[in-house]
């Protein structure tokens, strides 16, 4: 089981340049993926199918800076047309003032699309350095969310055996309901003091009645199934998503407390049901970070 919280920044130097990859990921319902920083083309996209095929779920967001060592690397562009036009009219001027106007480099740097300098396409070695990089710093992302994982299906596990000791109480206490029922309705017939009613057919026939509306048998499977489901998935295959499928039986095993809680007239069956309520809840929150 893995998290899907995690941050790694490294840098890298080597194939005429010097890179810094960051890679943070955050919670997200489906694979989210984002990237700022040098433009890098068609590797963004190899990128960010390198990062899906390890990462099942969650924001990832990645950043890279790229520094060119090698001045082979980069080209400039001059537009001589305008350079040429540029210059014309400074001489004019200074013909009309009787002097050159101080005109620097820096001058030139500063006219719109007149110099331009541009990084020249990046290298089959340069792009194999980046990829490499880039994954180095994901295993260290991936190694960040196994232990997160290891820790969170930890707690997960501690509030499942309190889901189970609530869930074998509820039961030895759901075996007692039929004579908790005889002696309810054989006192209610006492204060009505209706003899007639209180026949022991009839008395049979209510307590049946109050049986049948309080009968948790089948939400106190259908929990014990569920929590037995929860643990298989815990003690599943490594890197195997769990997170969505933990959400959904932890709000199944709460459907079925509260259904519990609802039926039950017996107060110390409906205090075990709202303990198994704040259990699942604690699992809801933990597992929401689990891929």
């Amino acid at each position: 089981m893995r998290s899907m919280t995690g941050f790694g920044e490294k840098n890298f130097k080597g194939a005429g340049l010097h890179a810094k990859i960051s890679i943070k990921t955050l919670n997200h319902r489906f694979f989210d993926w984002s990237y700022k920083g040098a433009p890098l083309g068609e590797l963004e996209n190899r990128l960010r199918s390198a990062a899906q095929q390890k990462l099942r779920r969650g924001r990832v967001e990645a950043s890279a800076e790229v520094v060119f060592l090698d001045p082979a690397g980069w080209e400039v562009f001059v537009n001589e047309g305008l350079l040429e036009k540029v210059l014309s009219s400074l001489e004019k001027v200074s013909r009309r003032l009787g002097k050159s106007p101080l005109f620097s480099l820096e001058n030139l740097f500063r006219i719109p699309q007149l110099v331009e300098i541009r990084r020249k396409s990046l290298s089959l070695e340069q792009t194999a350095f980046l990829e490499k990089s880039f994954e180095r710093v994901l295993e260290e992302i991936l190694r960040q969310r196994r232990r997160e994982g290891r820790q969170t299906a930890a707690q997960v596990r501690s509030h499942l055996r309190s889901v189970r000791r609530s869930l074998n109480r509820i039961e030895r206490l759901a075996r007692k309901q039929p004579s908790l029922f005889h002696e309810r309705v054989r006192e209610r017939l006492k204060e009505l003091n209706n003899r007639i009613l209180a026949t022991p057919a009839r008395l049979e026939e209510e307590v049946a009645f109050l049986a049948q509306r309080a009968d948790i048998a089948e939400e106190l499977l259908r929990l014990r199934a569920h929590v037995d489901s929860c643990e298989r998935i815990i003690r599943g295959k490594p890197e195997e998503p769990a997170g969505k499928r933990l959400d959904f039986l932890a709000q199944e095993i709460y459907r079925e407390a509260n259904t519990i809680n609802s039926k039950s007239q017996d107060i110390d069956i409906i205090k075990e049901s709202l303990t198994i309520k704040g259990e699942v809840e604690s699992v809801r929150q933990h597992v929401q970070n689990l891929e």
